[in-house]
């Protein structure tokens, strides 16, 4: 749905469950059980992309360093993975992260409901992605919302090679590692930069901290 070095890495577990009734810490985002709507497009996709390459889950366990039997589970819609671990199998299969959770094709203006959106977090649920381009197609530029909350860090694996990041902060304050530097970002500040080296997001702030991503890849594949 990003890359970083200072603070010391934590290994997001591979998949994770719906989100838990309760009240979260910040405002919830709109869509919850997004991530479970998601597991059987992403699973039909990640078999579609797989068999196109004639991959084994196997093979593509060693290109993705995601066990077989994860992908196994995603395949079947029984597991709806992390942003991280959809962008390691993303990479390992040379695709955009779009092409992992595209549904159809569509013509003419697209209004895309709040409400409706689909979100997608990290295992501890202190990092949200939400998507503001149709998941109808791969495509080259994508357009993303990050939310982070206080004292969150979000971590990335490199990228595809030519991939960049374009990156708007519109409230709080955010810390993004990348190539050896860390660079700070207060509200109406941006950054570019080439995304295809790992790099860090972290809130640096009180309170939640909204960024607004564009990301641009060298070209759309899937």
């Amino acid at each position: 749905m990003v890359a970083r070095k200072p603070t010391p890495r934590k290994k997001s577990p591979e998949a994770v469950a719906p989100a838990a009734a309760g009240p979260p810490a910040s405002p919830p985002a709109p869509g919850g059980d997004d991530t479970a709507d998601l597991a059987p497009v992403v699973g039909a996709n990640l078999r579609r992309l797989r068999t196109r390459r004639g991959l084994s889950l196997e093979r593509l366990s060693q290109l993705s360093g995601v066990s077989r039997a994860m992908l196994g589970q995603i395949e079947l819609g029984q597991s709806a993975p992390t942003i991280n671990v959809l962008w390691k199998i993303a990479r390992a299969l040379e695709v955009t992260f779009s092409a992992l959770i595209s549904t159809r094709s569509q013509s003419g203006a697209l209004i895309l409901r709040s409400s409706e959106a689909k979100v997608l977090t990290s295992k501890d649920r202190s990092f949200s992605s939400r998507a503001l381009f149709p998941f109808d197609e791969p495509r080259r530029v994508e357009f993303y919302e990050l939310r982070l909350t206080p004292g969150g860090v979000e971590t990335a694996d490199a990228h595809a090679p030519g991939t960049s990041e374009n990156l708007v902060v519109t409230a709080g304050t955010v810390e993004i590692d990348v190539a050896g530097e860390t660079h700070r970002l207060d509200a109406g500040d941006s950054i570019l930069f080439e995304a295809d080296s790992p790099h860090a997001y972290r809130n640096a702030g009180r309170g939640e901290a909204v960024m607004y991503l564009v990301m641009t890849y060298a070209e759309a594949v899937g």
